[in-house]
């Protein structure tokens, strides 16, 4: 039986080392045949350097390079698909998910018979307006989103080589990773584990504000809904109030009042500016995925006892 560690390097020079040590000592526990796969994904630190350096006394460590930076869902599809371990277990390497996990979802998999085992977040860490920032977004995915994606999911899972082969089939540009584990489907089990907090996360607002159109846009038509339903409201609304006018224009009320009508147009001139962005967005997700490019390139392969391999793209 052969594992498969994947993990993604992004400014992570400071946790590399602990994060191998850690790892390797858990998965010695399950097997002695094990890959750790690290993907680079352009780090500007020297993240890529330090991995290579411990590959030199680790023959386990197996280093993808990008050949720049694509993104932490793609990057994280990139490793799965150089995976190839009969069961696979996808973590952050900044240590806030313990690998530890390890050997508690192995346990957990077998027990059960699962095919996925998932990590979910016991409380969110942060201030108050983030941890309500992060349960509205939730909050809202869930109610727009068809596929069913737990609260408070990581990124930390043990998954069998069946389910990854089906997952990496999916081949989208604008990657929401975590309605493709939930979409792909196959017997999964969540559980709860207390997450560290290593200081500000990666995730900006306005990448976490991205994050949550990407997965809108990825798996919900209920926003094309809702927006023809909005204007068919709004249509049925002005009609009402046309006929309300016309009527007491006719009994020989006066119309006045210029504010009314400007406050009416800048409100429906924006409303109409965010229909069309809302569209706007769905279309662009169209136009990217028509283009067919590569959603990551490999600029290189590191592996302990092969000689690097020539560039690659994956489709």
């Amino acid at each position: 039986m052969k594992l498969s560690i994947v993990t993604t390097l992004y400014q992570s020079s400071s946790f590399i080392p602990e994060f191998v040590r850690r790892v390797s000592a858990e998965a010695k526990k399950i097997t002695g045949d094990y890959e750790i796969v690290m993907v680079d994904d352009g780090s500007p630190d020297n993240s890529l350097a330090q991995a290579l350096a411990l590959q030199s006394a680790d023959p386990h460590l197996r280093i993808i390079e990008l050949s720049r930076n694509f993104g932490h869902h793609k990057a994280m599809m990139a490793g799965l698909e150089c995976a190839s371990g009969d069961f696979v277990f996808l973590i952050d390497v900044d240590l806030e998910e313990p690998p530890e996990l390890l050997t508690r979802f192995y346990d957990e998999l077998k027990a059960g018979n699962w095919d996925v085992v998932y990590g979910l977040q016991k409380e969110r860490k942060g201030g108050l307006i983030k941890k309500f920032g992060g349960r509205f977004g939730w909050w809202l995915i869930r109610l727009l989103v068809s596929v069913d994606m737990p609260f408070n999911l990581c990124t930390v899972r043990l998954m069998r080589s069946s389910y990854v082969r089906q997952l990496i089939r999916h081949k989208e540009h604008m990657t929401a990773i975590g309605g493709l584990w939930a979409l792909t489907g196959f017997r999964q089990h969540g559980l709860v584990f207390d997450k560290l907090s290593r200081g500000e996360s990666a995730y900006s607002f306005v990448k976490r504000l991205k994050a949550l159109l990407d997965s809108v846009t990825s798996f919900s038509h209920v926003p094309l809904y809702g927006v023809f339903f909005l204007g068919l409201a709004i249509f049925f609304v002005s009609f009402l109030v046309s006929v309300a006018l016309i009527i007491r224009r006719l009994t020989g009320y006066v119309l006045d009042g210029w504010i009314s009508v400007m406050i009416s147009v800048w409100s429906l001139g924006g409303l109409i500016l965010l229909c069309i962005g809302l569209v706007g967005l769905y279309i662009s997700r169209i136009f990217i995925e028509t283009k067919n490019r590569p959603y990551v390139i490999i600029r290189n392969v590191f592996d302990a006892d092969l000689p690097d391999r020539k560039p690659e793209e994956k489709n």
